[in-house]
């Protein structure tokens, strides 16, 4: 069957009219920005080199995902998050800012003080080089076995012109000075082994050979005060500002420059503004780097961070050790939903719930003739990647629906059969009942029972209210709706008044029968084409105290339609309370 309009007509023939005219396009207001000028490098060599293992990562889910929350996490939504970045394996985990809020203190000392931190595992925090935060920071690393000393102050021209005020030497001295109040202060830490973290915050937007001064300068007055382990110098895209490439030539003239690059340990933490940070982060690895910061699925502040799973997961399906367990990817998914309530995106690389799916039947074709070829142990499958069995998903085709389906198969097939399109709710609701009657038969479900279940299961062929007959008058702006219903096992007349026949029909409801809701989402189309077609009206009632309640009504005169979807989702409320 193919899919009607919304109005059911057939659009006229291309031949029959005249071309539809050039479209004038508005021109963006480009002249406002410049374009990012990058180091000069004519003799780089990361664009030869190829990635062989896996960096050092540490997660700032806890930290930088956290701040980037409408409703930051709880105590014990940190605890679910902390355990469950612990099972995939990280072995640094910046905690938090302690000294930024209460929370953040109260969670770092709770790790401390119940001993939760494996032996084999170094927290990290946050802060900026200020002395007060720096005493509060020192208090709450008391205690613990290994710890990572995150400072930072931005580094930026536009930064110290716009928000500082101050030249490259002040911000030198702004950093020195912080870094000789941690010196003074972890002194008493004598129980924890400490490393030093400093970032030039948004690198990017520094100048290369400046960044490298303050760094030197920094690493120099740390070793300076006894301390002589490696620091880690971490270089963040904190904005965006250019393509991936860029951001590797500041790395590669970074580490070619730095003086004592033995000594330190070269760390990133990209965000997202122009939507590669993932691949800034690996030509970042093939310019020098050692080490990467980032979060699960990306989240963080703005457009957010480099998305750790998409990053360890590339490696993997290069035949690397991804150094991260990430095997159970549906639980990872969960968790991370669940404490940061923000969805992880149906299409999101090897996580989505829709990532290895094929709705084309070319597509289709192609990844059946690879499963039926497969030899040995290695993956060689049109489209896929990886094999999905890896992460604990499997492929689907969805155009076929059976009780390991969801709402994406369930979707495809109304839409593609018969012009249907239902709201998210009702998908979620409709997809349970396909997967229960799926179970129930014990198979696959053709598009035919599928629409059969929908249209059991929504219209108003039984129920506590039945049409039987109404009329319409107009009455000036207004109009007026008689009508007959069968009410249990009687019949009853009622009328109401509105400015269209829905809110009249909705009226005489509430007036006669003491029917408490309203309409929250109503649909309309068409079904079929011709004489033959029919208007498919969708409603979504929302009862107060009880929820809501969808229903469809199904007739050829649109007003039918609209009165029998109302009387649909009563039923269904009424079946419901019973």
């Amino acid at each position: 069957m193919k899919k009607s309009s919304a109005s059911g007509v057939r659009p006229d023939s291309a031949n029959s009219r005249e071309a539809r005219p050039a479209v004038d396009i508005k021109t963006m207001p480009y002249h406002k920005y410049k374009p990012f000028r990058g180091v000069e490098l004519a003799d780089r060599t990361w664009p030869t080199k190829q990635l062989t293992q896996a960096p050092r990562w540490c997660s700032v889910d806890l930290r930088d995902g956290n701040q980037a929350l409408i409703e930051p996490m709880n105590p014990r939504e940190k605890m679910y998050m902390f355990e469950l970045l612990l099972e995939i394996g990280f072995k640094e985990i910046e905690v938090g800012f302690p000294a930024a809020s209460q929370p953040d203190f109260d969670f770092v000392r709770t790790l401390i003080d119940k001993n939760l931190i494996p032996e084999d595992v170094t927290i990290q925090v946050l802060c900026q080089a200020r002395e007060e935060l720096i005493d509060l920071t020192t208090e709450a690393l008391s205690g613990a076995p290994r710890a990572i000393f995150h400072i930072y102050n931005s580094t930026s021209t536009l930064q110290r012109k716009v928000v500082f005020g101050m030249d490259q030497r002040q911000i030198i001295d702004l950093a020195l000075q912080g870094i000789d109040w941690i010196a003074e202060k972890t002194q008493v830490l004598t129980d924890t082994d400490l490393t030093l973290e400093y970032s030039p915050e948004s690198f990017t937007g520094t100048e290369t050979d400046f960044a490298i001064e303050i760094c030197e300068a920094v690493c120099t007055r740390w070793w300076d005060s006894g301390h002589e382990e490696k620091v880690i110098i971490n270089l963040p895209a904190t904005v965006e500002l250019a393509t991936p490439n860029a951001y590797a030539d500041q790395i590669e003239y970074f580490c070619r420059n730095f003086a004592h690059r033995d000594r330190v340990v070269i760390s990133l933490h990209t965000h997202n503004d122009r939507g590669t940070g993932v691949a800034a982060s690996e030509l970042g690895l093939l310019a020098g780097a050692e080490r990467v910061e980032g979060t699960l699925f990306g989240n963080g502040e703005r457009t957010g961070n480099a998305d750790l799973v998409a990053l360890a997961m590339n490696f993997f399906s290069q035949g690397m050790d991804p150094r991260l367990d990430l095997t159970d990817m549906p639980r990872i998914v969960e968790v991370a939903q669940s404490c940061n309530k923000l969805p992880v995106h149906a299409r999101h690389p090897y996580a989505g719930e829709l990532v290895f799916t094929a709705f084309s039947g070319s597509h289709q074709d192609a990844i059946r003739k690879g499963f039926a070829q497969l030899e040995g142990g290695e993956w060689a499958v049109p489209y896929l990647p990886i094999d999905p069995t890896d992460v604990k998903s499997s492929y689907r085709e969805t155009v076929r629906v059976n009780s390991q389906s969801g709402k994406g198969g369930v979707a495809f097939l109304l839409e593609e059969n018969f012009g249907v399109t239902l709201t998210r709710p009702h998908l979620i609701e409709f997809a349970g009942i396909t997967q229960a009657l799926s179970e129930q038969q014990g198979g696959e479900l053709t598009p035919t029972a599928i629409w059969q279940a929908f249209v059991d299961n929504y219209a108003s062929r039984e129920g506590h209210y039945r049409l039987i007959d109404y009329q319409l008058v107009s009455d000036q702006s207004r109009q007026q709706c008689r009508i007959r219903l069968a009410v249990g096992n009687r019949e009853m007349s009622l009328e109401g008044t509105g400015a269209g026949p829905i809110e009249a029909f909705v009226e005489a409801l509430r007036q006669s029968l003491n029917e408490s809701f309203e309409i929250s989402d109503y649909h309309e189309q068409a079904l079929g084409e011709g004489s033959d077609a029919k208007a498919l009206a969708q409603i979504a009632i929302r009862s107060q105290n009880k929820g809501i309640f969808f229903g469809i009504g199904i007739s050829k005169n649109t007003v039918t339609a609209s009165f029998e979807a109302i009387l649909a989702s009563l039923n269904r409320r009424w079946k419901s309370t019973r």
